[in-house]
């Protein structure tokens, strides 16, 4: 059983696009006013997004969680089959199972797929969503409950037999009965932006992700969560959430920009702003800021620039992530190194369409990143 250890090294993921994929933004916005994508979610689409995330070069694609996108264990689970070394970092919510079947459920993806699962623990920030699936919790309540949840997946993955009697959780001679011995434990990421997510960040989690903002916004972020795992006896890796639109030339980028800008319905645009009023995640009120900071729902692309190549328009209509690296292959690498230069670890990128663009990257945008990290090494 190997622990996880923050070993420095810079480590590249893409997206696996479980609610439908094609060449424009889109999100689901509310149960009535689902979009439908040119590419349906099903296996053999997904399989093929995940080779190509695989062939070029990526170590894992993160999959997320939420009503609107496929079951990620399930899907994860599927798509494993059609791959041969790629990760899946599950996305799931401590609300939708008991923490000790989910150290079973998670040791039973390692050793099927020989080492290949990491975990992405989401506490939650919709308050429709979470009560549409019967969870009642208030924002500090839910994290306190990831914190517990945590603590006990990790106790399971070590091996031990115990009991375990918390505020939401009562076990008794808990414990993997198949255990991870030979076996690597599950990386855990974790993202969240309020004092109560950095809290649980700091204690339990491997990698923190944080979604793109101007550099010297995120290299404000990194810190307190730094901090706060050192004074709590641990090393902590950082992570970017982000899109990339990258082509042969700058003009090119921002005519992609452009036509994505474009095919975005203004109507969708308010009913995106109506929904991300609700929520209760400061990461995405963070991203809606960046996004709809303009009045009114017109599509203005430079009102959007918030940053050197840095592009809020995907945070328009979708939820999460909503920014964008648009330039030149080699601007997008130069935007990527600074975020590397003040303390991000890992990167979870993202275009549209998944496929195609995972490819472009690999061919275009790896080999600077390759050869500058080279360079710096020696």
């Amino acid at each position: 059983m190997n622990v996880p250890s923050s070993d420095g090294q810079l480590r590249w993921h893409w997206f696996l696009p479980t609610s439908g994929d094609g060449r424009n933004v889109t999100n689901v916005v509310d149960r009535l006013g689902q979009t439908a994508m040119p590419r349906p979610a099903d296996v053999e689409y997904l399989a093929e997004v995940a080779k190509a995330a695989e062939r070029a070069g990526f170590e894992a694609v993160l999959t997320p969680t939420g009503s609107g996108c496929e079951d990620a264990w399930v899907t994860c689970a599927a798509v494993a089959q059609h791959t041969e070394k790629l990760k899946f970092i599950v996305a799931f919510r401590p609300d939708a199972i008991q923490p000790a079947w989910a150290a079973h459920q998670a040791a039973t993806f390692q050793r099927l797929t020989n080492n290949r699962l990491l975990l992405n623990v989401v506490t939650g920030g919709d308050p429709v969503e979470q009560k549409s699936f019967g969870d009642h919790l208030d924002k500090e309540t839910r994290y306190r409950r990831t914190g517990e949840f945590l603590k006990i997946i990790k106790r399971s993955w070590s091996g031990e037999i115990y009991d375990h009697e918390g505020e939401f959780f009562h076990l008794e001679q808990s414990g993997l009965r198949r255990t991870l011995d030979g076996f690597e434990i599950p990386r855990v990421y974790f993202g969240g932006a309020s004092p109560p997510a950095l809290e649980v960040a700091s204690r339990f989690a491997d990698t923190w992700l944080t979604w793109g903002e101007p550099v010297g916004t995120v290299a404000e972020r990194i810190a307190p969560v730094k901090e706060k795992a050192e004074a709590a006896g641990r090393e902590i890796r950082c992570g970017l959430r982000i899109h990339i639109i990258s082509r042969d030339s700058e003009e090119e980028a921002w005519r992609e920009a452009d036509r994505i800008l474009e095919s975005i319905d203004p109507e969708q645009v308010a009913a995106a702003r109506e929904k991300f009023s609700r929520m209760e995640s400061t990461a995405q009120a963070r991203m809606t800021d960046l996004s709809h900071s303009s009045d009114g729902d017109a599509l203005d692309r430079d009102a959007l620039i918030i940053g050197p190549n840095l592009w809020a328009g995907v945070g328009l209509v979708r939820e999460g992530a909503g920014t964008a690296i648009v330039g030149s292959h080699e601007q997008v690498a130069e935007r990527l190194l600074e975020y590397r230069d003040i303390g991000i670890d890992e990167f979870i990128l993202s275009g549209y369409p998944h496929l195609e663009e995972a490819l472009n990257f690999g061919e275009n945008v790896r080999p600077i990143l390759d050869a500058a990290t080279s360079v710096a090494l020696t």
